[in-house]
């Protein structure tokens, strides 16, 4: 017996409970983790609160992340004991997720950590700080350079933005940190920002074409702040989607795109391949700080991740928090 969060359906809606699962429970895959550590991300809270279908399939352990050791394979590669992280791959959604203190899944999108980060920091980075390094990526390949301009990142002290800014300065960007937290702002600079800025300035409706601004653009938020983001970005410039806190909306125009001849890229970790996986994975561990890490984390339960849900839907998490499924 394992213990875990559990999603049932409950009439029209669901309930999420800790409850204990027997290992029979598990779906049938290749390899079983004994996990360490998940994490709460906002795809998890909208699942455990039942405020969006996440979930595709009932009764459902949620959990996005995982992180933990190897205790048996049939996949070729991975062995006993090695130390693994797994990312989306639709843990939480069709197939059973971290949220417990045991895990079955496939070989295909599951990685080694990589040193020197060990299971809570490989935890800690998650989907999250997977999704900025594969933002980071796709401006790098547009041909984003440090020279090239200030970079925007929205919803920056959320898990994404915050790993976003630490990496764009790291390499030597000048990041803008919008933000609707402005409390937050030392907290930003800490991580590299150059500057912040009040999400207020991209809320609200704006015209479909607005100052040159951005040289590229992580936007983790959707909706207008993506629309006004696009209004803004530089000729020539990339502007990169992961997120929809704000809404699944774009209401923008086609002017940025033709006038300006701006790229839009959107970024799906839940499907990556696992040659891009373990790219992302090996950039990450050569490029994030481990102490900007640790200032972006914080650690709680798993009973607790079912009270943290509704804060975190609520913007009241900075950075990242990381679920130690053993208490």
């Amino acid at each position: 017996m394992f213990r875990a969060i559990l999603i049932e359906k409950a009439g029209a809606g669901s309930t999420a409970r800790l409850t204990e699962l027997d290992d029979a429970q598990l779906p049938d895959e290749d390899v079983t983790v004994r996990v360490a550590w998940s994490t709460l991300n906002y795809k998890d809270a909208l699942a455990i609160t039942g405020r969006s279908p996440v979930v595709r399939k009932f009764p459902m352990v949620p959990g996005i992340d995982l992180a933990g050791t190897v205790e048996a394979s049939r996949a070729a590669g991975f062995a006993p004991g090695d130390a693994v992280v797994l990312n989306g791959a639709g843990l939480g959604e069709t197939h059973f997720g971290g949220l417990a203190e045991r895990a079955r899944v496939g070989g295909e999108a599951l990685v080694k950590i990589p040193a020197p980060f060990d299971a809570r920091q490989a935890a800690g980075i998650g989907t999250a700080g997977f999704t900025a390094m594969l933002c980071v990526l796709a401006l790098e390949r547009h041909g984003v350079t440090p020279g090239s301009g200030e970079v925007l990142v929205t919803g920056a002290a959320g898990g994404v933005g915050s790993v976003a800014v630490a990496l764009l300065a790291r390499r030597g960007h000048a990041v803008v940190a919008s933000t609707g937290r402005t409390a937050e702002a030392d907290y930003l600079k800490s991580l590299g920002a150059a500057r912040v800025v009040d999400r207020a300035e991209l809320a609200a409706p704006g015209k479909p074409l607005g100052p040159e601004r951005w040289a590229g653009v992580v936007d983790t938020v959707g909706s207008t702040t993506l629309a006004n983001a696009c209004a803004t970005t530089r000729y020539g410039g990339a502007v990169t989607a992961c997120g929809l806190a704000g809404g699944m909306d774009l209401p923008a125009t086609v002017a940025p795109f033709i006038l300006r001849g701006i790229t839009l890229y959107g970024i799906d970790s839940v499907r990556a391949p696992r040659a891009l996986r373990v790219e992302a994975w090996s950039r990450l561990a050569a490029e994030l700080d481990p102490a900007k890490l640790a200032a972006i984390t914080r650690e709680i339960g798993l009973a607790d991740s079912l009270g943290a849900a509704a804060g975190l839907l609520a913007g009241k998490v900075r950075g990242r928090l990381v679920v130690d499924v053993r208490r």
